[in-house]
This record gives structure tokens, sequence and C-alpha cells, in this order.
């Protein structure tokens, strides 16, 4: 009966499945990109790609047309000796290798049959780059020239300096016009060195030229270059200056702030494109720096170009950005060409005052309340257990932890003294995580065992396992670090771990493993007491232990670590909320320590009266003893 119920609804599904189909059929209103309607029926995909399905013809309108590299194997088009072919979208083309050259002087070619790749003879090269070879000694004599620019002081060296860039590349750009059959040009000398490249034809959007020079490159598209250009070659010229950066340095830089010290790391370079020049690129270029100096990490860097003013000139990053960095070289995507260069700021972050007086006065407040926790947990004799001993050790290590931060993390003067300062605040800090964890796992045990009374077992338990692990497995991490990577123990503003090669994570792995397990034993405990209210009859007193237990679950949640998470949330909008939250809830995390364990504490509280009674006990004595009912004052004589 079932079956016959469903059939009429399945029947339905069927016939409305075959009318979307004919639909479907019917029309290609939706043809995917790189494809075009056929018989206003079908789709098909345009030469030179292939639909993701291999069908010539479809319908469905989430198809996908992919290019066919018509260079890679299976069809690895044949361009002849000497030459090799080259992939665009949508199509490809073939050109001659480095050394040889089209007879016709072109620049590619579309198959064998037009293969003419001939080797160009050193005669050859060495007539079309003399000329070019005297206008880099020209440029080089001109720099090196003091009686130009020891004459020249302030605007008046800027306006120099503009001037002499503009014409250099203009005598670059004309010589390399003048000899097109020499597609690609290099000369060098002891400061300048220029590579140029002639376009003589049109060339794909696809196509990207590389010009280097001095270890440095650029990445220009054909397109570009061109600029509409039919009347005749186009030039792209790419020149490097090592000795440019003595004469405009970083001073001309007026973008950076006052407290960064901002220096000159790169050699200067020009890229100019001709015969339209100053035209507007349709796609930026990529620039790649070799560093002058190897950059250390709390260096800031800006990818800078040589803007020209009425005044004279400035370094400005308008239009410029950094795409990345590492030590030795920086990459910079810039919309327009001129004269570039990549500056370095020693950076040291403003430091928020307030941030500053919370973190000192809290961790001063959270070592005092760890100091009378720990001295609570030694000589009260009435709750020395397994558990005391756990929270003595987590008392010891973030007292010394905090200790050295407050007194030494900034002591960089020494570098030696530095990396070990890094190395045992990484102990201690790691330390207090591990026992932080044991915190957990032992608050775990013992509620589970509410149901079963088996505290000896958990006590044996915990007394084997808590001092190899709590100072065992932080000092195998730290030593591991040391041994591995020494030199990124201290950096240059604080004694602490550097953040390159991610060596930080030596430290936060290991503790957001930690925090995200406290956080589980933290569920599972309110789960286990939550089951446990539940059964149990009206019996006051447990019902009152219980609930104890309860409170001081919840107010582990901060002890055992957790709120560590909120580091991690320190980016985006709420990055400054999160920095104080993070730093007032952590710098009292000994307060909390002190308050649970001890002020929480019945048994500490009535020896914490018994001491107090004491002390006051003997004063009561001695004046009683002093003023009592025998005691006669002195007379004077």
């Amino acid at each position: 009966m079932q079956g016959s119920s469903l059939l009429p609804g399945l029947c339905f599904l069927l016939s409305l499945s075959g009318v979307m189909a004919q639909k479907t059929k019917g029309t290609c209103r939706q043809c995917p990109q790189d494809a075009s309607c056929v018989n206003a029926t079908h789709c098909s995909c345009h030469h030179g790609y292939i639909s993701e399905s291999r069908q010539q013809y479809f319908t469905y309108p989430l198809e996908i047309c992919e290019d066919i590299d018509e260079c890679k194997p299976r069809i690895s088009i044949y361009c002849g000796v000497n030459a090799k072919c080259q992939n665009t979208k949508g199509s490809f083309y073939c050109r001659c290798n480095a050394g040889y050259k089209l007879l016709s002087g072109k620049a590619q070619f579309n198959n064998s049959s037009e293969n003419t790749c001939q080797k160009i003879t050193p005669s050859e090269t060495t007539n079309s780059t003399k000329e070019l070879q005297q206008v880099v000694e020209n440029i080089e004599s001109l720099l090196t020239n003091k009686t130009v620019w020891g004459m020249e002081e302030g605007r008046n060296i800027t306006a120099t300096f503009t001037s002499i860039l503009q014409k250099i590349e203009s005598v670059v750009l004309e010589t390399a016009l003048k000899t097109p059959d020499q597609k690609l040009q290099k000369v060098q000398n002891r400061t300048v060195a220029v590579e140029t490249r002639v376009v003589t034809d049109n060339c794909s959007k696809a196509v990207i030229f590389n010009l280097n020079a001095q270890m440095n490159s650029m990445d220009i598209h054909c397109s570009d270059v061109i600029q509409g250009n039919t009347q005749g070659p186009s030039v792209v010229a790419f020149v490097s200056y090592s000795s440019l950066g003595n004469i405009i340095n970083a001073t001309f830089f007026e973008e950076a702030n006052e407290t960064d010290q901002v220096y000159l790391n790169s050699q200067v370079v020009s890229a100019a494109i001709g015969p339209k020049r100053n035209t507007p690129l349709s796609q930026a270029v990529s620039l790649s720096f070799q560093h002058v100096k190897v950059k250390p990490s709390i260096k800031k860097v800006f990818c800078v170009y040589w803007k020209g003013t009425k005044e004279g000139g400035h370094w400005s990053m308008e239009g410029c950005f950094l795409i990345q960095a590492n030590k030795t070289h920086s990459i910079c995507s810039c919309t327009h060409l001129s004269s570039f260069a990549v500056l370095m700021a020693f950076h040291r972050e403003e430091e928020d005052p307030a941030l500053t007086v919370i973190t000192y006065v809290g961790l001063s407040f959270s070592l005092l309340c760890l100091l009378l926790a720990a001295l609570t947990f030694l000589l009260c004799k009435a709750i020395q257990n397994t558990s005391t001993s756990l929270h003595l050790q987590l008392s010891l290590c973030l007292f010394l932890a905090h200790l050295l931060f407050l007194t030494a993390v900034d002591r960089t003067e020494i570098k030696v003294l530095c990396a070990i300062i890094a190395g045992v605040l990484h102990y201690f800090y790691l330390a207090s995580f591990v026992w932080m964890l044991l915190e957990g796992l032992h608050l775990f045990l013992t509620a589970r065992n509410l149901m079963v009374v088996n505290h000896s077992s958990i006590n044996r338990f915990m007394k084997k396992l808590m001092f190899p692990v709590g100072y065992g497995v932080p000092a195998v991490i730290v030593a591991i670090s040391a041994a591995s990577r020494p030199h990124l123990y201290g950096t240059p503003d604080y004694c602490w771990l550097h953040l390159d090669q991610k060596f930080i994570w030596a430290f936060l792995g290991p503790i957001c493993a930690i925090i995200c397990v406290n956080f589980v034993f933290f569920l599972l405990v309110l789960w286990i007491l939550k089951r446990k209210l539940s059964s149990l009859n009206s019996e006051v007193s447990t019902i009152k232990n219980i609930k104890m237990l309860t409170l001081k679950a919840t107010a582990q949640l901060f002890i055992l670590g957790c709120s560590w998470f909120l580091g991690f949330l320190q980016i985006g909008p709420a990055a400054h909320v999160m920095a104080y939250l993070f730093t007032i809830i952590n710098s009292l995390q000994g307060f909390f320590i002190f308050l649970v364990y001890c002020l929480l504490s019945q048994q500490v509280r009535k020896w914490f009266g018994e001491i107090i009674k004491s002390k006051s006990e003997p004063e009561t004595h001695t004046l009683s003893s002093r003023f009592g009912p025998d005691s006669k004052p002195s007379e004077d004589k």
C-alpha cells in the first residue's frame, strides 16, 4: 500500500524532470565564458578551449571551458629547431630560443614552417650593444662626478636628480630603438646595469617580459610595453644603479613616522617604456629587490618611487605596495613606471601607556597573591595533599615566570644574556601551562570519582605522574627548540621568542593544545556535576559540598588558563578591547588561585584565624601585665 501511494509522486517528479530537460535542450542563453551558442540549442567552447566534460557540444549552464595548453605533452606543438612553444590563453605562439632571432626580425611565429631562427653572431651583438655600452659609461661618469653633486644641497639636489633620471631614461630608450633587430640587450659596469627589450609586433596580453639588472628584476606585461603602438617597434628598459643610494637616501622620504629610523636597503632602479612615455599601465608591474642588508623581523618595509615635483622631488609610496618580503628580498607592485627603491625602518611599536600600567600593576598584585598562596600551601598542615602539591607547583612556576618577565624581559643589552632570559621565560611559562593541564586532569578525575569513592588511586596516579610531566615535558620542548634554533631566542626589543620562521609556535603550539584539553575537562566536570546533583537526595551537607565544587569548577576556567584564548582574538576592530580584556584577566590569575584555593577553603580560613588569634594573645597578655591591679606607677622624685 505504501509503495502504491508513492508511485504517483515519483511519476510526477520524472515527468517534471523530462519537461526541464526539454526546456534546457531548446535554449543556450547561458553559455559559460569562452563559449558561444550553436544553432540556439547547444553551447560550444571557442577555439583553443575544451569543456570540462570533454564534450564538443553541451547544454549544462555550469559547464566550464578550459584553456588547451598546446605546449604540453599529448599536443606539444613543434616549433622547429632552436625554438620553443609559448602557451597563451586560448592560443599559443612560437619564439626563438635565447641567442637566436628570426630573419624577419619579428618576435614570434605560428608554426615550424615559419621557423627561420638563426644564431646571433658575436659581431651583431657587439655592434648593436656598442652604443648602449657607451651610454652606460657616460651615465657612470655622470653619477660618480663629485662636482655635479657636491655643489647641490636640499631642494637643488632633488631637482638635479629628477632631471638626470629623466634624461637617462630617454637616452637608454632612444639607443635601444636604434637597433630593433637586437631584441634583448644587457650592459653592465661597476655602478650601472641596463637591460632593454624591443618588441616589433603585437603580442598577447598573457605575455610577460622579465628584465634583470644587478640582482633586481621587473615583470611587465607585453601589452603595456606596446601601448597600442602600431607605427614601429616599442621598447622597455630596466636600469639599476648601485651608487645612487648615497646621493638620494631615506632623508627624502616624507611619509615615515618621527619614531621610525628609515634607511635605503636596496639599489635604486628605473623602469621606462617607449616611444610612448608617461602613459598609464593597464596592469601593475612587479619589482623584485635584493636587500643591501639582511632584514631583521622588526623592520618595516616601504615600497617607494621617486616623485618629481616643482620643488624637486621626494620618495613616495603612492601607487606602490609591498607584496611580500623576507630577509634577503622584497617584492613590490606598482601601478606606474618611475625610479623605485625599498626603504626600511627600525620600527618600534608604540606601547599603550594604560595597558602597560595595567600589566605591571596586575602582575605585581598577582605576584603578591601567588606568594601568599605558596606560603599557605607550604605551611598549612591541614590541607597538604596531592591537590595542594599541584597548586603549589603551579603557583611557584607562575610566580617565577611573572617575576622574571617584570624584571628582565627588556634586558636586551647583552645578546647572550637576553637569549638565556628568553629560554628561561619559555620554560617557566610552558611549565605553568603543563601544571594547569595537570590541575585540569586532577579536577576531572576527582569529579568522575564522586560516583565511586576512589581517592587513593587518584592520589597514587597523580604522585607518579605530576613531577615528571610538570617539569620534564617543558624541559624537552625548550631543549629541542634551543638546540635547533638557538639564534631565535631574544629579539632586539624583548628577551622572548622570535616571530621569524614560525618559531613562536614552540610556545603557542603547546599552550593551544593545553587550553583546548583543559576546556574539554571543564565541560566534562560540569556535566558530571550536573548528573550528580540531579541524582542526590536532600541531604544538605552533600548538596553544599557539590555546590562548592561547582563554584570552584567555574573559577577553574580562569585558573586552568582557558582565558589565555583571548590572546588569539586580538585581531580586527576588536583587537584593542581584547588586549585590555586579556591583560586584566590574565594578570589576575594569581589572585584567582589565592581566592579559590585559600580564601574559599574553610580549613585555610580557620588556620588564618588561629594565626591571627595567636598573634593577638601575647600582645593582650603583655598589656595586662603592665597595667594590671598589682602594678604601680613610678613616682617622680
